[in-house]
Parts: structure tokens; sequence; C-alpha cells
């Protein structure tokens, strides 16, 4: 990978079980279900020559947006929070943009789509209203999981609101399988067409599959092809990923595909579109010696040592 290339990592997690509830997070979680601290990001993030990070919201509450915004005004790390509003009641969507507007870390929305029972979610006409007001001030939606229920809709989206940043998350997580991949493939190149939206190379582990370089090709190769590096962004979707080997495994196998392209289309992946799309502030790479050797590292890595 090119030296000196700035890297911001567009989707990490934190979560405090004594602060909230995470109801999709229980006992059967395993590992996952602890606190997951500023700190132990922070560790992670320096290892990985990281000059900060967007913390995504892990649960539909003002509660967990504003710890994660607490968090954001005590570590300069935190470049920017993706947080939550109601957006199925405009009013309260209006409400809590105000709130959140006044702490400068907000740069984005996002609702888990993929819990929420309500099938049609992103075409109820309040839900739809709520993101024609976070376009007007500027600010992206993240979709989380679309695939395979709100693939359809977030196409649908991007159409009638081209004014509205969407940012897919997980590559809308693709599916294992033949059949499921086309599948995939072909609703995300009709919200790929759409050019108000981008897509984070972030959460692409298959359960029960080793994170490689071959495992993650076909969704990578697809990704280019549709949106190519300038509207792709890296997330590293810690801890999530701490079950399939953890910060630094993912990495380097996103790090060794990444470092296959030009120069400026890195850039572009590690921290040019996560600077756009939620306007992070600028700044040089305070990249670490010890990053770089690690990063010099990556591109001997062979599968069998990343299996």
């Amino acid at each position: 990978m090119s030296a000196g290339i700035r890297r911001i990592d567009a989707h990490l997690h934190l979560w405090d079980l004594d602060v909230s509830e995470y109801a999709w997070l229980g006992p059967e979680s395993g590992e996952l279900h602890a606190s997951w601290t500023p700190g132990q990001a922070a560790a992670e993030l320096d290892r990985a020559g990281m000059a900060g990070a967007v913390l995504v919201q892990a649960e539909d509450s003002r509660v967990d947006t504003q710890f994660l915004l607490d968090v954001a005004a005590d570590h300069p790390w935190v470049l920017g929070v993706v947080g939550w509003i109601q957006l199925d009641d405009p009013v309260a969507a209006g409400l809590d943009l105000d709130r959140w507007l006044m702490q400068p870390a907000f740069r984005g929305v996002r609702h888990l789509i993929n819990d929420d029972p309500r099938e049609d979610f992103l075409d109820r006409g309040a839900v739809r209203a709520s993101l024609r007001e976070l376009a007007n001030r500027g600010l992206p939606f993240d979709i989380h999981d679309a695939w395979p229920r709100h693939l359809g809709q977030a196409e649908r989206l991007a159409r009638d609101l081209p004014g509205l940043t969407l940012v897919i998350d997980h590559l809308a997580k693709p599916p294992r399988g033949r059949d499921g991949f086309e599948a995939w493939r072909t609703g995300l190149a009709g919200v790929a067409a759409h050019p108000n939206t981008v897509a984070k190379i972030s959460g692409l582990g298959f359960a029960g599959t080793p994170i490689t370089v071959a495992a993650l090709r076909p969704a990578w190769d697809t990704a280019l092809e549709l949106f190519g590096p300038g509207r792709l962004m890296y997330g590293g979707d810690w801890p999530l990923t701490v079950p399939k080997g953890g910060y630094q495994r993912t990495w380097r196998v996103v790090s060794e595909l990444v470092g296959e392209l030009a120069p400026a289309e890195q850039a572009s992946i590690l921290s040019g579109t996560a600077t756009r799309v939620y306007g992070l502030p600028e700044g040089p790479s305070p990249v670490p010696d010890h990053a770089n050797d690690h990063t010099k590292g990556t591109a001997c890595f062979s599968e069998s040592t990343l299996s």
C-alpha cells in the first residue's frame, strides 16, 4: 500500500451495557456481549495507522446517540458520529436534528431497518418526509444490512430523493451462494446507478468462513465495478469483527485488496469518500512508524497465513 495516505475508519461501534439495552445483543452473542470502550477502540485504530474513525449507532435510541456524542467530545480520534433520529415522525425527527446538530461531531443518521418489523419502512410517507429534511440539512443516511428486504426500497429512495446521500453499509450484506449472490449484485447495481449513493467496504465476513482475500474478492470486485473507488469507503465494523479474528486481521485482508489499486484510488477508499460524505475535518495522517511497518508487512500475507 502507498505510504502517506490518510486512513479513516468510517464504520466503528462502541457500546456500554450500563448505558443502554441493545435488544439485539444478548448472552447468545458470546464475547460480543460486553462493553467495548473508547480505549480499546483507540488501541486497534492506532495499530492499523488510522487517523480516526466515525462512530455508528448500535441502537435506535437517543440514549445511544448521546453516548456516542459524549465519547466524541472526550476523544479527538472520533471524527464523526452517525446517530439515530425518529424517522417515522417528521416533527420528532426535526427536533432530534435540532438537538444533535448542536454537537459538532454529529455527521449522519442510521436506523436499524433490518430489526424493524415494518417491511416498507423506507417507503413510508412519514419516513420519506424526515429523510427530505435530512437532505435539506446536508446529512447522509446510512442504510443498514439492506439485502434482501430493503435493497429495492433503497433504490427507490435514491431515485426519489436525489439530494439525499445514501450510504450502503456493508455493501448491503452480500449473501453466500451463487443464486443469492447474483440477485444481490443485481439489486446493488440498481442502487449504484444513482450518483447520490456510496457504499462501505465493511462487515463482509461470512459466518463459519475465515476472512481472506479470496473470500472477500467477489464482493470487492463487484463493489469496484458498480461504484468505483471514488464512491467507496473503508469501515472496520469493530468490535463485530472480534469473533472473526479481530480488527487487525480484517484490516490486513482489506488493506491487501486496497493496495492493488493506484494511490489516488487508495486515498478515496481510505479517507477521501468518508471525508466528503460525512463532512469530516481535514488533516494530516498521524500514522506512527510502527503502523507503517505493519502495513508494509501486509503485502506479503498469504491466504494460508490469514485463514
